[in-house]
C-alpha cells in the first residue's frame, strides 16, 4: 500500500500544499557528493489565495484545517487513483508557518491529532518558515540560508542546534532586507528636500514620482498596516538609481553589508570552518539584481571566505516536503528546537 506526505506552507499572502509518495526523494544527507538529500518530487499540488486567520489566541489552527483538509483528501483522492486506488494514509505531515515560534500554539495543539484522525497520520511536523525555507535551500546540510524580501532573515543549522539572526520587522531589524533600502531610500529624498546632507535629488524625484510630494507622504504611510510592503515598493527605485546616483549605490552596499552580517552571525563555518561552508540566498529581493548582489557576493566573501554560496535548491513548499519525507522513514537529521521545528507523534 503506497503511504503519502504531505507539505503545507503558510504564508502572509495565502497557503499552498503538496502530496508526495512517503521514500521519495534522493540521498540521505550523510554521504555521497553534495549530500543533503533532495525533496520528494509532487505528485499533486494546491495553492490557496488566502492567509489564514491570525488573532489575539495567534495562528487559527481550524481555519487552517478548514483550508487544508478538502484540498489534502482531493490531492489524495487523485493521486491514489493513478496508483491504482492504493494508499490512503498520509504518512507524515509537516507545516510551515509565517509566525510558528510566537503564534503557533494552536497549531501545535490541535493539527496533528485532527491529521492522525483524518489521515492516520503517525508524524507531524510543525515547523516555522525559516527552517521550511533552509530545507528547500540546502536539504539537510550545515550552513545558512537567507531569506530576503520585504523583510530578512538569517537561519543556520550545524545540525545539532539552530541559529537565527535578525527577522525583527521593519521598526527593530530586517536589516538590508526591501523595507529597509527603501526606507534609506525615502529618508535620502527627504534630506535632499530639507537640504541636509545625505540627500539625492534623483531619490528625490524618484520618490514624487511614485508617490506624489513627499510633505504628504507621511500623512500616506503612518496609518497604512501595511507600511513594510509600502516601504519596498520603493527598492526596485533605489536599485534603478544605484548606477548614477552615489547615495543610492551606498544604501545597496550598506544593505549588502547588512544581509552579510547575518549570514555571517547564522553560519556555522564563520566560528568553525569544518562545520559546514554553504549560503544560500532565497527571497524577492534578489530580483533587484547586480546593484545588490555585486556588492553582496564582496561582503560574503570578505565576511565567510571559506563558504560557497549556492543557489537555493528550492522554496519552503519544497522543504515542508523534504521534512515530511525524512520524518516518515524515520531519518530527519535537522535538530528540533521550540518554536522552530517540532514533531507529534500520533501513533
Amino acid at each position: 500500500m503506497t503511504r503519502w506526505v504531505l507539505g503545507v506552507d503558510s504564508g502572509g499572502s495565502g497557503l499552498r500544499l503538496a502530496l508526495a509518495r512517503s521514500g521519495d526523494g534522493t540521498g540521505d544527507g550523510t554521504t555521497g557528493g553534495d549530500g543533503g538529500g533532495t525533496a520528494p518530487v509532487p505528485a499533486g499540488t494546491d495553492t490557496v489565495d488566502e492567509p489564514v486567520r491570525t488573532g489575539s489566541a495567534g495562528i487559527d489552527p481550524h481555519h487552517l484545517l478548514e483550508l487544508v483538509l478538502p484540498r489534502a483528501r482531493n490531492l489524495l483522492t487523485a493521486a491514489a487513483g493513478r496508483d491504482g486506488g492504493t494508499g490512503t494514509v498520509i504518512d507524515a505531515v509537516c507545516v510551515g508557518a509565517a509566525g510558528m515560534a510566537t503564534l503557533g500554539g494552536g497549531l501545535r495543539a490541535v493539527l496533528p491529532e485532527a491529521f492522525a484522525g483524518e489521515f492516520g497520520t503517525r508524524r507531524t511536523a510543525l515547523a516555522a518558515d525559516a527552517v521550511t525555507a533552509y530545507a528547500g535551500a540546502l536539504g539537510e546540510r550545515p550552513g545558512a540560508v537567507v531569506a530576503a524580501g520585504t523583510g530578512m532573515v538569517a537561519t543556520g543549522t550545524d545540525l545539532r542546534t539552530w541559529r537565527r539572526a535578525d527577522g525583527w520587522g521593519h521598526l527593530l531589524g530586517d536589516c538590508g532586507g526591501g523595507a529597509w533600502i527603501g526606507r534609506a531610500g525615502l529618508e535620502a529624498a527627504l534630506r535632499a528636500h530639507d537640504g541636509r546632507p545625505g540627500g539625492s535629488a534623483a531619490l528625490l524625484a524618484r520618490a514624487e514620482a511614485v508617490f506624489g510630494p513627499v510633505t504628504a507622504l507621511p500623512g500616506k504611510l503612518y496609518p497604512r498596516t501595511d507600511r513594510p510592503a509600502v516601504l519596498a515598493s520603493f527598492a526596485p527605485e533605489v536599485a534603478r538609481l544605484a548606477g548614477e546616483d552615489p547615495v543610492a549605490a551606498r544604501v545597496l552596499d550598506e544593505a549588502a553589508a547588512e544581509i552579510a552580517m547575518s549570514a555571517a552571525a547564522v553560519c556555522p563555518a564563520a566560528g568553525d570552518p569544518a562545520a559546514g561552508g554553504r549560503v544560500a540566498l532565497t527571497g524577492g529581493l534578489l530580483r533587484l539584481g547586480e546593484p545588490l548582489l555585486a556588492p553582496l557576493r564582496r561582503e560574503l566573501a570578505a565576511r565567510l571566505p571559506r563558504v560557497r554560496t549556492v543557489p537555493a535548491a528550492g522554496g519552503p513548499l519544497a522543504g515542508a516536503l523534504l521534512v515530511a519525507g525524512r520524518l516518515s522513514r524515520g531519518a530527519l537529521r535537522l535538530p528540533t528546537g521550540p518554536g522552530l521545528l517540532g514533531v507529534v507523534h500520533t501513533g
